[in-house]
């Protein structure tokens, strides 16, 4: 498989829109998740109040402070760089930027349910459909079905040079950040049935293996690998590394993080 099908830096993702205030970068689509990189500057608004009735949307912000609007009250929650939301099917949301300071952050949509197909539909000015829709009558699931987990927030695990903070952890979707303090071996060469396993590196470099070819990955760069592709990931520099990890679905990805750390 080549790196590039795997492997993408922010600049080389597809660009759906890229005006001066607001910018959208789709950076991997698969069936089990679609990634996207966002930019909004001071005053940008997201789409109106909406829920998805088949697909968790969820967002990490990378930089500056986006405000969601979730559930049926539209409940106000300001986010930070490192913080995470995760808004389960039928839950309303939205989100804006406003702040005083440009935002930045990913979007995931797991399963992906036609989201890259939407957003190139978007980019043409046509017409297609996808799983986003007004929200019902009675306003939908309550606010407190989604996942909120402010920045260093999460459940903790440790084990030797390797800390994690688990974000979230839904059927669709495990978002994991990874520290790695020195050089850190990760597990044997491996693949995923029914997984897509995502990596976002946030600070430092990872030496990610994909089919027995290893490939410096560093800061905002995806590496995304699909199902049944063989891969292992490790950090052979001195100092840290953050990395922001993704499987969708979780497929008992969580428990694994949780015995591997006892």
């Amino acid at each position: 498989m080549p790196a590039s099908d795997v492997i993408v830096p922010v600049p080389d993702g597809e660009a759906i829109s890229g005006r001066g205030r607001r910018e959208l970068v789709l950076l991997a689509e698969h069936d089990e998740v679609a990634i996207t990189w966002s930019r909004y500057a001071p005053g940008e608004r997201g789409p109106g109040l909406h829920v998805h009735r088949e697909h968790t949307d969820a967002f990490y912000v990378l930089a500056g402070e986006v405000t969601f609007a979730v559930g049926p009250e539209a409940e106000a929650i300001a986010v930070g760089a490192g913080g995470f939301v995760a808004v389960p099917p039928n839950v309303a949301h939205t989100y804006a930027n406003e702040s005083d300071a440009e935002a930045r952050w990913l979007n995931v949509h797991a399963p992906q349910t036609g989201f890259a197909t939407y957003l190139r539909a978007l980019r043409a000015g046509a017409d297609t459909d996808f799983d986003q829709f007004d929200p019902p009558a009675d306003g939908g699931r309550p606010a407190g079905e989604a996942i909120v987990s402010a920045p260093g927030e999460g459940e903790r695990l440790r084990s030797g040079k390797r800390a994690v903070l688990l974000k979230g952890v839904l059927p669709d979707l495990c978002v994991a950040e990874w520290d790695l303090d020195g050089p850190f071996d990760g597990p044997d060469p491996h693949h995923h049935d029914r997984q897509v396993d995502a990596y976002y590196v946030l600070e430092g470099e990872l030496d990610l293996t994909v089919e027995g070819a290893v490939h410096a990955v560093g800061p905002d760069t995806l590496a995304c690998v699909p199902r049944g592709v063989r891969h292992t990931f490790a950090h052979h520099r001195p100092g840290t590394a953050r990395v922001l990890n993704l499987h969708a679905p979780d497929g008992g990805f969580a428990d694994y993080l949780r015995r591997a750390s006892r």
